[in-house]
């Protein structure tokens, strides 16, 4: 009965749905108060039973409920709490379900806290925000149906992909979910702004927040599915350019130019119709993410394999709100005339230039990522798209926006004095020279650009250093001075120099990684060595370990340098008997500099075990810099400005000009 519960408040909330979506609206476009604020509850009403749908399907796994046909094809009594949990959103129909209960979260949060919105704005966006929930209420109770039973039941069940038994990724998809539905909040707002037929300050200063938001979820889902994928698949590597991949790379890439986008709205009143454009395909872009995991059309171990007829019903909801938004945009936009003129050197004009390197380099990673697809659908040849031609395509559009980003915010508005700026980053300069002569002069067999790379990272981290410096006028005021003005600076301007410094620091780890890896592959007998970086690894023993639902072959190395132990690593291969299946738990010992990475295979019929070893250089600083831009974008969120329909709170002027 109490799934049925769960069935019947999911109809209820797609009824909700349905008239969120068309009264608010109706009463946007008669100005009826009335029929505009039924929006606010009922997108209240709509979060509410969807929540307890949810929790009526995370009831049916904590209590292993196998009538339920989710939950017999994805659990199994014996499975730890915490992958019960996750089970939840470890397959098709229960992920849908997480998916549009973040969507009704966000807008209830706009609900909650938008009330200082304009009344037409705010129904039109939770009208919107709807109409996407109507789509994919839909989807879920006609396709993918989570609270269908079984009979009879079965006494157990089939357990959940052993891939997914992990800590990481019990929380890397509701990490990256946030993300994906976090960006239709910018794509509510764009289409309520080309309905209404204005964009203005107040409207991207409430965007903003709204996208920093997504961008941050965003973000953690990304670094959290690399770190996944880097110890649990056992192939040392933290991206492999996989489709999936790069579908939740795209959004973020276009998520970050609709930030810098959004503030020359703001504050200069131009790149409007541009602006728009960005957040329509922020949004654009996660549902063809989510149309590559679950059409079928994939073969990836973040994919989930479903019926291709659910893809076709995905890709029909594409359409809709693609062909839709775009041919509003097609109509509408000419009314979205741009306010501000500027100079091409100016903090606008870089901006722009960010802008479309994002866009660039996000055209290449979709074309990448789509060609061999569309390729194979129309019955051509099958082709695979590896990491060359990224490499080819986009690296060499970043290495000029890395270049750009310090320079960017000391940059004045409207117009400005190059020589000004780059004197300011002249400590910045000189650090990223030295540390590639650095480089040059101790990895003297290369590679070459390595090197530059390293100085490419510099430039990112001391530009915010001195970036920082130069608003607070360190060294050039009393400290006390300094003191005061760091505590009024206001955190958007901490935020973005840490999130600025962390991507320098995920640079760093990149080209370490990338050039200076050393790898190791190797059969030992027990009692047998092998070197590797300096480092000797001793095969001490081999056994099995009993696991609360897998059975695990564990290696036992002794680690030593120069005659000194270092450590003992246990490398495991686990079997999981439910399942049926097998993965590879890799031993990782980091220094903070360089990471020691075993994975131990199968006994070569000889009395050996393969083994497989990487040095890793600078491979934690990927994640440890993930961390850093994590919270830059959180330190953003709370800024006073940031927050939703908040007046800009004007702040005595500083000697330093204040930076967004």
């Amino acid at each position: 009965m109490i799934v049925e519960l769960g069935h019947f408040a999911l109809v209820l909330a797609l009824a909700v749905a349905l008239v969120q979506m068309v009264v608010p609206m109706v009463g946007a476009h008669r100005r009826d108060a009335g029929m505009m604020a039924i929006a606010a509850p009922a997108a209240l009403t709509q979060f509410v039973l969807i929540g307890i749908a949810f929790c009526v399907l995370l009831f049916a796994y904590l209590t292993s409920d196998f009538s339920v046909k989710v939950v017999a094809e994805n659990s199994h009594s014996t499975k730890p709490l915490i992958y019960k949990i996750s089970g939840v959103w470890g397959n098709h129909e229960g992920s849908m379900v997480l998916w549009v209960l973040i969507l009704a979260l966000y807008g209830a949060l706009v609900a909650l806290f938008g009330r200082n919105l304009p009344d037409g704005l705010r129904a039109r966006v939770l009208a919107v925000q709807a109409s996407i929930g109507v789509a994919f209420l839909g989807f879920i109770l006609f396709t993918s149906n989570p609270f269908a039973r079984l009979d009879p039941a079965p006494f157990e069940g089939n357990g959940l992909n052993p891939l997914l038994q992990d800590p990481a990724l019990a929380f890397h998809p509701p990490f990256l979910y946030a993300g994906y539905v976090g960006l239709s909040m910018a794509f509510s707002f764009a289409i309520a702004a080309l309905i209404e037929g204005r964009v203005d300050a107040s409207w991207a200063r409430w965007v903003r927040p709204w996208t920093l938001g997504a961008w941050t979820a965003l973000t953690v889902g990304i670094a959290m599915g690399s770190w996944w994928a880097y110890y649990t698949l056992g192939w040392g590597g933290f991206w492999f350019w996989d489709p999936v991949e790069n579908a939740s790379l795209m959004p973020w890439l276009v998520a970050t130019a609709l930030l810098h986008s959004a503030i020359v709205a703001e504050k200069r009143g131009a790149l409007k119709s541009w602006t728009i454009l960005l957040a329509i395909f922020a949004f654009s872009l996660s549902l063809v993410g989510t149309f590559l995991v679950r059409s079928g059309v994939l073969n990836s171990v973040h994919a989930f394999a479903t019926d291709p007829s659910r893809g076709v019903v995905i890709l029909c909801i594409l359409v809709f709100f693609i062909g839709g938004a775009l041919a509003l945009y097609g109509w509408r936009a000419p009314v979205l005339k741009a306010e501000g003129l500027f100079a091409p050197l100016s903090r606008e004009g870089a901006l722009v230039l960010n802008n479309l390197l994002l866009a660039a380099a996000t055209a290449a990673v979709f074309i990448g990522t789509l060609y061999p697809l569309f390729l194979d659908a129309i019955g051509g040849p099958k082709i695979t798209v590896g990491p060359p031609f990224f490499n080819l395509t986009f690296v060499p559009l970043m290495v000029p926006l890395f270049c750009l980003v310090p320079l960017g915010p000391l940059l004045k508005w409207k117009r400005s004095d190059l020589v000004a700026a780059t004197e300011r980053l002249m400590g910045a300069a000189f650090a990223a020279v030295v540390v590639t002569l650095v480089v040059l002069a101790v990895q003297t067999r290369g590679p070459w650009l390595a090197a530059l790379g390293m100085g490419l990272a510099t430039w990112l981290v001391a530009g915010a250093f001195f970036e920082l410096a130069w608003r607070i006028g360190l060294f050039s005021v009393p400290l006390a001075e300094s003191f005061r003005r760091a505590r009024r600076l206001p955190r958007a301007s901490w935020g973005m120099a840490l999130a600025h410094g962390g991507l320098g620091i995920v640079v760093a780890g990149i080209v370490g990684m990338t050039a200076w890896r050393q790898e190791l592959v190797t059969a030992l007998k027990v009692g047998e060595s092998a070197e590797l970086a300096g480092y000797t690894l001793t095969l001490e023993q081999v056994g099995m370990r009993q696991g609360p639902n897998y059975e695990a072959l564990v290696g036992v190395i002794r680690v030593t340098r120069d005659g000194r132990e270092v450590a003992l690593m246990l490398p495991e291969k686990r079997r999981f008997p439910v399942e049926r299946q097998e993965k590879t738990e890799a031993a990782i010992r980091t220094t903070g500099f360089s990471d020691l990475y075993l994975v131990i295979g199968d006994d070569n019929g000889q009395g050996a075990w393969t083994l497989r070893a990487y040095e890793n250089s600078l491979a934690p600083w990927i994640w440890a810099g993930a961390v850093i831009m994590t919270f830059g974008g959180v330190v953003s969120l709370m800024d006073r400005r940031y927050r939703v329909g908040a007046p800009s709170k004007r702040r005595t002027r500083l000697a330093a000009q204040p930076a967004e």
